[in-house]
């Protein structure tokens, strides 16, 4: 969701890539069906693991709520959005969660066009 909301407002003036350190092997539908209610298709990407290749180069890294015992956050500078995540909940929270992810990247554009 973040990558495709970062996408989208952003407009071409900075790239994002989003990646996980235990991807699942497909978008959860029902993240789908939460960003199609706002005209986002996210069906047809594809979860990524991350590497360290990925964060190279880059100006800034975010993650969305560390926890497991793969979080990278101690060993890279990064900023920790602590998001829930909604796997596994109802449609209603996928909501929830779009839409603090929105408000969160809506910041962050803010934040680097400055």
């Amino acid at each position: 969701m973040a990558e495709a909301f970062f996408k989208k407002l952003a407009s071409g003036r900075a790239v994002a890539i989003s990646a996980g350190t235990r991807p699942s092997s497909q978008v959860d539908p029902k993240a789908v069906q939460a960003m199609k209610e706002i005209g986002i298709d996210v069906s047809r990407q594809k979860p990524k693991p991350l590497t360290s290749e990925m964060m190279e180069g880059v100006d800034k890294i975010v993650t969305m709520g560390c926890g497991t015992d793969v979080c990278l956050a101690p060993y890279i500078k990064a900023e920790e959005w602590s998001i829930e995540d909604p796997s596994g909940k109802s449609l209603d929270k996928y909501r929830e969660v779009r839409d603090i992810i929105k408000s969160k990247v809506e910041e962050l554009i803010k934040e680097i066009s400055r």
